[in-house]
């Protein structure tokens, strides 16, 4: 992976799901357009797969917090350890 193409990882790495999630239906918008060039179309296609792979963990993330969430007999909620 070359030097541009980590910060570019690591860029997306710290975003968080929604400003994520923003920037890929932009680059879909941009795409379903078809008037960027074949490199840059090449390139933002690249940048989506990444921010979909990161809007995916984030979700698999949200999801297991939520299903650690247990409601005791007594109606109040604690949670168990995330495997």
């Amino acid at each position: 992976m070359s030097d541009k193409q980590q910060a570019k990882a690591q860029d997306v790495s710290a975003l968080s799901f929604e400003d994520a999630l923003a920037e890929l239906e932009q680059i879909v918008r941009s795409l379903e357009s078809g008037q960027q060039k074949l490199e840059d179309a090449i390139t933002a296609y690249e940048r989506g797969a990444a921010l979909r792979r990161h809007c995916q963990a984030k979700l698999a993330e949200a999801e297991a917090r939520v299903a650690a969430i247990v409601e005791h007999a007594d109606g109040t909620l604690s949670t168990r350890p995330v495997d």
